[in-house]
């Protein structure tokens, strides 16, 4: 058990954004709606999955949408309340905490925003290790634990609650209230006992997104290495391309960001290319023509001189960056983890290798 200030969120923020893999929203944002909620109403307190009862009520909180649609829209404060009470009254039971679903600059901190203006606690804990674009795609799914009751609420106090067969039924239900709504909308889903996040879901990531948000931030400190070897040592990343955005083509479809970037490499990958391709998150990643990193595996783009993530929606011409990847939850690696989650899902046609064999070990 701990507490969680302004400075902490501060870290969290960046480190969150690297796990979201170019998605999870603009950690600018995030940051400020869970500073201002730690400011009105104090700090947050974080607890590890072992100090949570068994039997414990947890509802995880998060934003739907495109992501660059939520940059615009936001949250407009009574969503926390009204969803909570929701379920509360529909479920009978009494709420003991809540949680991210997923890691990324917005949803690692509005569930921090919620806590606080909620007088609850938050789990140290998610149900993604990273970001993915569909509410199905989680480690409680391959759980067998039902998205279902899940609560949507927007900015102008619609409110809604359903249950559904399936997940994925969850998906596409949501996908058209989102939509409805204007593209982005606060949800609850998923909730959890005390017991079932110890089983399945990803502990740690909230103190994993700080340590490696204070690392980035201290990155240039370090005397003994280049910045580049310590990011990539205390990030355990693979370095898989450098070099200048040269094309972003981005479109907003059902709710999703769709899109691929083009990269023109410099320094020592100067006369090679690459592109990245995303839905919401990023999906895969190809260097001259051949993929190098898929979904599950973390693709994360970060610029050369700060080190800090650039989210799908931030990527313009010019800037120059470094295509990172990072292994994910293991739980991912699994038949039912890449059923959910692997290329093939995303219509990209190649099987799942893990990126530490695909890449290569990465750029040399």
């Amino acid at each position: 058990m701990r507490k969680i200030g302004i400075p902490e969120v501060e870290d969290i923020a960046r480190g969150a954004a690297l796990l979201g893999a170019g998605g999870g929203g603009d950690p600018y944002i995030g940051r400020l709606v869970a500073i201002g909620a730690i400011k009105e109403c104090g700090p947050v307190t974080l607890l590890d999955p072992e100090e949570v009862p068994d039997d414990a009520f947890i509802v995880p909180f998060a934003m739907m949408g495109a992501p660059t649609v939520l940059c615009e829209k936001m949250v407009g404060g009574d969503e926390y309340k009204a969803l909570f009470e929701i379920v509360a009254n529909h479920t009978g039971k009494k709420v003991f905490a809540t949680m991210p679903m997923e890691a990324g600059g917005l949803n690692s901190l509005f569930p921090v925003a919620a806590a606080a203006r909620l007088g609850l606690p938050l789990i140290d804990c998610d149900s993604m290790g990273r970001a993915f674009p569909e509410l199905q795609m989680a480690t409680f799914t391959i759980g067998g634990i039902s998205a279902s009751p899940i609560a949507l609420a927007d900015e102008k106090g619609n409110t809604v609650i359903f249950d559904t067969i399936t997940n994925k039924w969850s998906e596409e239900l949501a996908r058209a209230v989102t939509m409805s709504c204007g593209g982005s909308v606060a949800v609850t889903l998923y909730n959890v006992t005390g017991k079932q996040i110890k089983d399945y879901g990803v502990k740690g990531i909230v103190t994993r997104s700080q340590q490696l948000g204070a690392a980035m931030r201290n990155v240039k400190n370090v005397t003994d290495k280049t910045p580049e070897e310590s990011f990539l040592e205390f990030s355990e990343g693979i370095k898989l391309f450098k070099g200048k955005i040269v094309d972003v083509l981005r479109e907003t479809r059902g709710a999703f960001n769709f899109g691929k970037v083009v990269v023109e490499g410099i320094g020592e990958c100067k006369g090679h290319s690459a592109f990245v391709e995303f839905q919401n998150e990023n999906l895969s990643a190809t260097v001259d023509g051949e993929i190098v990193a898929t979904t599950p595996d973390l693709i994360t783009l970060v610029d050369t001189e700060t080190f800090n993530p650039v989210p799908t929606d931030a990527l313009k011409y010019g800037k120059r960056v470094m295509i990172v990847g990072l292994k994910c939850f293991d739980m991912w690696r699994t038949p039912k983890g890449l059923e959910l989650v692997g290329p093939r899902y995303f219509g990209i046609d190649t099987d799942y290798e893990p990126i530490e064999t695909r890449s290569k070990g990465g750029w040399k």
